[in-house]
């Protein structure tokens, strides 16, 4: 077996992400020597502890990250300033800290300027995920075969940097590198937006009549149930990545309301050609997703 990519790794956070990571490196052995698994929530760090998810279990993240060589965020990107204050004067010299957030702009905003002196920073952010949150969410297999993005910090070491990314890889998953901007732009569209999409048809259809609600619940077809599945997900984690990559989503909400009013105006009017087109290219997208086995 490989030596472990870290001495001590701490993960922040025990949700669908930490507890996934949690369950691989326990796993596999190589990416951790001891495990620490951190979550404020009392029930949550018991609940850590009844599954034996790590080796030591924590509530309070200044505690919990003393000693070790590794550190990654997984809370709600909304938490990072006040977790990134509680941990910083507790952070090891030489040490890497990461983190698994969705917004990038933002956590570099929250981190950068209490990063102690010595201690590298690279930021990443595991494309996969399910709707399902908590502990008992996790499993080893979720980053197989998915992308993660590192988006490096001006200067930062190429070490550590190389580490995170090897961890990843170790996870499964396949790198890419963005700066923070494209990051948060390219996810707006692929994530977040369609996050948003389908909260608000969902709370639409909460919002008709009773009997007619009713109906819409019976007869569900498999569009308005792929979004109820989606809707399902995290109520703080989405509403931090909505306020935290708001400049982002607002400009990608902006062309996909023009591109739907089109659609609509091609409907109103007739206009078959028009909606045959936007048929089509979305079949194409469906298509590359399967290609690229991202589907």
């Amino acid at each position: 077996m490989a030596e472990p990519l870290f001495r001590r790794l701490c993960l922040v956070g025990l949700g669908l992400i930490g507890s996934s990571l949690a369950r691989l490196a326990r796993e596999r052995g190589d990416i951790a020597g001891t495990l620490v698994a951190c979550d404020a929530s009392e029930a949550v760090a018991g609940r850590v502890r009844e599954l034996g998810l790590a080796d030591v279990v924590e509530t309070d993240p200044a505690k919990a990250v003393e000693g070790c060589d590794g550190v990654i965020l997984c809370t709600p990107v909304g938490r990072f300033g006040a977790v990134m204050e509680r941990i910083a004067p507790h952070l090891s010299p030489g040490g890497v800290l990461s983190d698994v957030g969705s917004t990038k702009g933002s956590v570099l905003r929250d981190l950068l300027p209490l990063l102690p002196r010595g201690v590298h920073l690279v930021p990443a952010h595991p494309m996969a995920g399910t709707e399902h949150s908590g502990p008992d969410a996790g499993f080893a297999t979720l980053f197989q075969g998915r992308y993660v993005i590192l988006t490096p910090v001006e200067g930062g070491d190429a070490a550590a940097q190389e580490k995170i990314a090897e961890l990843w890889r170790r996870c499964g998953a396949m790198i890419e590198t963005m700066d923070p901007a494209t990051h948060d732009k390219v996810v707006a569209i692929v994530s977040h937006l369609p996050h948003m999409i389908a909260f608000t048809i969902c709370s639409t259809a909460d919002d008709l009549a009773q009997e007619t609600r009713e109906q819409v619940l019976k007869f569900a077809a498999s569009g308005f149930r792929d979004f109820t599945r989606i809707a399902a997900s995290d109520v703080d984690m989405w509403r931090d990545v909505f306020l935290n990559n708001r400049e982002a989503l607002l400009e990608m909400l902006a062309r996909f309301s023009e591109d739907a009013h089109a659609l609509g105006r091609a409907v109103r009017w007739g206009e078959a050609g028009f909606i045959e087109d936007r048929i089509r290219r979305g079949r194409k997208i469906r298509r590359s997703l399967i290609e690229l086995k991202q589907a």
